[in-house]
């Protein structure tokens, strides 16, 4: 097969262990880098389960059952759910 950024694949197609870096190989910008994008990902979870729940049924697209578990999907869910899930708020007068 071929090489990727991850290393050499074997034939089964799967990345050999001897390429793979534990934590405590991997250099500190590398490690900051996924702190800070781990981070990021459970701040939207956090925010988009938050708006899920107090946000009125009326407000979100589809159903909320729907949008809980969608937005445990990675940047994907809780991305989609903001831009496609909710409806916009009636303007205070």
């Amino acid at each position: 097969m071929g090489t990727s950024k991850a290393g050499k694949f074997s034939k089964s197609g799967k990345t050999s262990m001897k390429n793979k870096k534990t934590w405590g190989e991997l250099p500190p910008g590398r490690r900051a880098g996924v702190i800070a994008v781990g981070v990021a990902q459970v701040t939207l979870l956090i925010l988009a389960q938050r708006d899920i729940s107090r946000r009125p049924a009326e407000l979100i697209r589809g159903p909320k059952a729907a949008w809980r578990l969608a937005s445990f999907i990675n940047f994907v869910g809780p991305m989609g759910y903001f831009i496609f899930g909710r409806l916009k708020t009636p303007a205070k007068r």
